[in-house]
């Protein structure tokens, strides 16, 4: 029999597992094609958007050496990728049963999006953020937005249903 302890455990182990590498929670679950396929796409999205060279560039805080070496147009898929595959594995794991439980997800998705965007020339207090930071940045703006909406829609939609009751 199942604990809430261990559903618990499991989707965190999805999640984690997905941080790590998008597709690995998948394999664990044994959705093998689905898991072959995020890690394919990972691998090609990494590839031409030279995502590890940034990395690497930016945890050196070289900065303007990691925006020479980005290629925007195939880093921007990146966070679609990387947070639906998160997404995928919570779900598959028993996760995202509560209403609008995507949301911070998705809203994540977005802002870390737009931080690939302004990446180049966005600063703070006149230093460079890059193609790294400010999309890693942008990950807590977007989960606390989406959480901030998702609250909304719970309270219209709890309101609705309250009215049309009595």
């Amino acid at each position: 029999m199942e604990t809430k302890l261990t559903k618990k455990s499991k989707k965190l182990e999805a999640v984690l597992w997905s941080v790590a590498l998008p597709g690995f929670a998948q394999l664990l679950s044994r959705h093998y094609v689905k898991g072959i396929l995020f890690i394919g796409l990972e691998f090609l999205v990494n590839v031409m958007g030279n995502l590890n060279t940034i990395i690497v560039l930016s945890f050196n805080l070289k900065i303007e050496e990691a925006i020479a070496q980005t290629n925007y147009l195939w880093l921007m898929f990146y966070p679609c990728l990387y947070f639906y595959a998160i997404w995928d594995a919570y779900r598959d794991a028993g996760g995202g049963e509560k209403s609008f439980a995507y949301l911070p997800l998705v809203f994540s998705t977005y802002f870390v999006t737009v931080g690939v965007i302004f990446s180049p020339s966005f600063t703070i207090a006149g230093h460079l953020i890059g193609p790294l930071w400010l999309p890693i940045l942008s990950t807590p703006i977007g989960l606390a937005i989406g959480e901030l909406i998702r609250w909304i829609l719970i309270k219209i939609y709890a309101d609705n249903e309250t009215e049309e009751v009595v």
